[in-house]
C-alpha cells in the first residue's frame, strides 16, 4: 500500500526554495524601472531621456526606488565612492546590444554586476564618454572591434579608470553632449 506523503514537509521545503535567488532575509531584489519623462541624473541632475547611451540605476540599501543615471560611468562614479560602495544592494545597465545607441530599451536592463564593459571607445553618452554594457561578452568584443576600445568585467572598473577617461572628452567638446 502506498502512503501519502505528509503535506507539510512540501510545505517547508517550497518556501525554502522560494527564497532562492533573493536576498538572506527573501526579500526579492527591486525590478529596474522605465526611464521616464523628467526624470533627472542622481548625480548631475541632467534630463536622463535627452542623450543617447546606456543609463543606469542603483538600489542602496533598502531603497523601494532607484537612483537613476545619465550614463554609466555616472552610475560607476557614484557606485564607487566609499560611502556607496558598502551600500549597494544591488544596479542595473542597459545592455547596448538590444537597442540602438541613440534610444536604450527599459526593457533591456540586466545586471550591471554580470555585465561586460567597453571603454576607451568613440561612441557618447551624456558625460562624453560613457561605459557601453553588454549582457554578453561576444557582444561586446563585437562593439569593441567596431567601435575600439577594450572590455572590462564590472569588477575591473575603478576610479582611476573613470578619472581617465574623463579626461579623455573628444576634441572641440565639453564632454557633455551627443556625438
Amino acid at each position: 500500500m502506498i502512503r501519502p506523503f505528509p503535506a507539510a514537509p512540501l510545505l517547508v521545503l517550497s518556501l525554502l526554495l522560494a527564497g532562492c535567488g533573493s536576498e538572506p532575509d527573501g526579500a526579492a531584489l527591486a525590478s529596474a524601472q522605465p526611464i521616464g519623462d523628467g526624470d533627472s541624473c542622481h548625480v548631475c541632475g541632467m534630463l536622463i531621456e535627452e542623450f543617447p547611451g546606456p543609463k543606469g540605476q542603483a538600489y542602496l540599501d533598502r531603497d523601494t526606488a532607484p537612483r537613476k543615471f545619465c550614463s554609466t560611468t555616472e552610475l560607476f562614479a557614484f557606485l564607487l565612492q566609499p560611502e556607496n560602495e558598502t551600500r549597494l544592494s544591488h544596479a542595473y545597465v542597459h545592455d547596448v546590444a538590444a537597442a540602438p545607441w541613440a534610444t536604450p530599451d527599459d526593457e533591456a536592463f540586466i545586471p550591471a554586476s554580470e555585465a561586460w564593459y567597453v571603454v576607451e571607445h568613440e561612441r557618447r553618452g551624456s558625460m562624453g564618454h560613457t561605459l557601453a554594457s553588454f549582457r554578453k561578452r561576444r557582444h561586446a568584443e563585437a562593439f569593441r572591434d567596431t567601435h575600439g576600445g577594450r572590455v572590462l568585467a564590472f569588477e575591473e572598473i575603478d576610479l582611476a579608470l573613470l578619472a581617465d577617461l574623463g579626461s579623455r572628452a573628444m576634441p572641440g567638446t565639453s564632454g557633455h553632449g551627443r556625438h
